[in-house]
């Protein structure tokens, strides 16, 4: 029995299962053909095994649009001359192969009759992308996340690209993609991938124009500010953290408000102001206080009290109050859900460093391999590794031989 390993090398590098590319295979033939596609995850064993050599057209093109590269290039072999042919001149494929190997779209499908996108469709959408927040929460940057991500916020597009909807619903799909386009961001950021998440953003910021909408504009300087702080420009944060408070969304919401008061707050901490950052954080506290009670929306709901006290701990730590950081922490790992793995990993890495500032060391060594163990298999959250990675050479900077910190180093050498 022979085996398709291009294929599989391309499922593998998205980390895609088949039943998933399956999953996303018939979504893109709804897309052509509006009807939903029947391809399961047996059909994906036949290609992996090589016992279909050729799909059919529409299957091929939507395995073509989810993976990003020819049919040939993922080991399926035409039967014929004249079906090579066939494929290199068919007009349809022309028009709906997506060509970029990031993801990113670049010509969409325009079938000859094409169904109005409504609120189903907008409502289909977005429950994938509830799906992939579940997803992120855990995985944290994992490459696929971001890629998922990326090929949400393309066919979103696409099913604008015929026109036809209505003011409402197009404003609500671009702030969908918008959305999803930052996730992708946020996915990039916790890899550690700041350029590669300003290239999303640059995507986000002109999808939340479109959709005219302050939440979704706000959420996008929110990320821009993260990315900034990321490649230490902390100027440029403390920028953008004023566009935030200052925007409308803020003025009308004490959340948001307090959101953009505490990533103020850390910019300015960065910048050696502590009197002018300890202020912002007083205003954060304040403005978070008011906010009690009300519904917040869907993106902003992660901006919890063991969210705000994690936050206020990264303040602390570049203060240097190392005592009032592992407090705050402390806080939030007591309050935060389970399943925010992600999130969890990380405050306990974050922990664990301010404990080895304190001279914990041993301490910081068992915290340290605490946060490790969170994290899942697939992870990607390279926020954490890296603090763990800080940890080390704050334990190493004592110069300590205690056996079992030296132990823990070396251990730890292994993860980061």
């Amino acid at each position: 029995m022979g085996e398709n390993r291009e294929l599989a090398t391309a499922m593998a590098e998205l980390d895609m299962s088949q039943a998933e590319l399956a999953r996303r295979v018939n979504a893109e033939t709804q897309q052509l053909t509006g009807k939903e596609g029947s391809l399961t995850d047996r059909d994906i064993r036949r290609y992996l095994r090589a016992e279909t050599a050729w799909p059919q057209h529409k299957q091929r093109l939507g395995l073509e649009r989810v993976l990003g590269r020819p049919a040939t290039e993922l080991g399926f072999i035409p039967r014929s001359r004249r079906a090579r042919q066939a494929q290199a001149e068919d007009p349809l494929h022309r028009r709906t192969f997506l060509v970029a190997a990031t993801g990113t779209a670049v010509a969409a499908a325009t079938p000859a009759r094409r169904s109005r996108p409504g609120q189903s469709d907008a409502d289909r959408l977005h429950r994938e992308y509830t799906e992939l927040l579940r997803d992120d929460s855990r995985l944290g940057g994992a490459r696929r996340i971001e890629n998922t991500a990326v090929e949400l916020a393309a066919r979103i597009q696409s099913s604008l690209a015929g026109g036809g909807a209505s003011d409402r619903i197009r404003r609500q799909m671009y702030r969908l993609a918008s959305d999803v386009t930052c996730s992708a961001a946020f996915a990039a950021i916790d890899a550690s991938a700041p350029q590669r998440a300003r290239t999303h953003l640059d995507k986000a910021l002109t999808l939340a124009g479109l959709a005219r909408d302050s939440e979704t504009m706000y959420r996008v300087w929110d990320h821009l500010m993260l990315t900034s702080s990321q490649r230490e420009n902390h100027a440029e944060a403390a920028a953008g953290a004023e566009v935030m408070k200052r925007s409308s969304v803020a003025r009308r919401d004490p959340l948001y408000a307090s959101l953009g008061h505490m990533r103020h707050a850390n910019a300015l901490a960065r910048l050696h102001q502590p009197t002018e950052s300890l202020r912002a954080l007083n205003l954060a506290e304040k403005a978070f206080g008011r906010a009690r009670g009300e519904q917040p929306s869907a993106w902003i709901s992660f901006y919890s009290r063991a969210e705000f006290d994690a936050l206020s701990s990264y303040v602390w730590t570049a203060l240097g109050e190392h005592e009032r950081a592992e407090f705050g922490l402390h806080r939030t790992l007591a309050a935060i859900p389970d399943g925010m793995v992600r999130n969890k990993a990380l405050y306990t890495a974050h922990l664990s460093l301010s404990q080895a500032r304190q001279g914990e060391l041993e301490l910081a060594c068992a915290t340290g391999r605490r946060a490790y163990g969170m994290l899942l298999p697939s992870s990607g959250s390279q926020r954490t590794t890296n603090t763990i990675a800080r940890t080390r050479q704050v334990i190493e900077a004592t110069g300590t031989r205690a056996p079992e910190v030296m132990s823990w180093i070396e251990e730890s050498r292994r993860w980061t």
